[in-house]
């Protein structure tokens, strides 16, 4: 039997008045999510949004980079790797139609993960592949969400 899990978050958005066409609006907001600090959003850059806030894009690969790293440790400590550092350094590919309208096409990860024994090398890269398939995230997606690891001994 699935368990399910109920995220809630509030989105407030209000006009601001020094924007001078009802042709574009302000795009930063804040997202709150009960219990933690406030999120300040905007649109990305190239959507006319404030570079300095975080982004609908930003905070989508932020989910799928976090979520594989989590999953990752969860099969490595349940297959005795022990995992010293983990550095991801992921890209997403937003494809944007003449419309307006777009989607993300695909997401890399590029995992470098460095762990304590040199026998498990080839068993930690392998476990991205796991890792993905329990990703709460990637498997929310309709794109392609692919790994290009490497492993080393510290």
């Amino acid at each position: 039997m699935a368990f399910k899990h109920l995220f809630k978050a509030v989105l407030n958005w209000t006009s601001k008045k020094e924007v001078s066409s009802l042709k574009i609006y302000s795009k930063n907001h804040q997202v709150k999510i009960e219990g933690k600090p406030i999120l300040e959003v905007s649109a990305a850059k190239a959507f006319k949004g404030d570079p300095e806030l975080y982004n609908p894009e930003d905070l989508l690969l932020s989910s799928l980079v976090s979520c594989h790293m989590m999953s990752y440790l969860y099969i490595c400590s349940q297959n005795g790797i022990e995992v010293l550092e983990y550095l991801d350094n992921a890209e997403a590919t937003l494809e944007v139609n003449p419309d307006g309208s777009g989607r993300f096409v695909e997401v890399k990860l590029f995992p470098k993960v460095k762990i304590s024994n040199s026998d498990q090398i080839e068993l930690a890269l392998n476990l991205h592949f796991k890792a993905n398939q329990l990703c709460f995230i990637a498997n929310s997606c309709n794109f392609p969400v692919l790994h290009e690891a490497s492993c080393e001994v510290l």
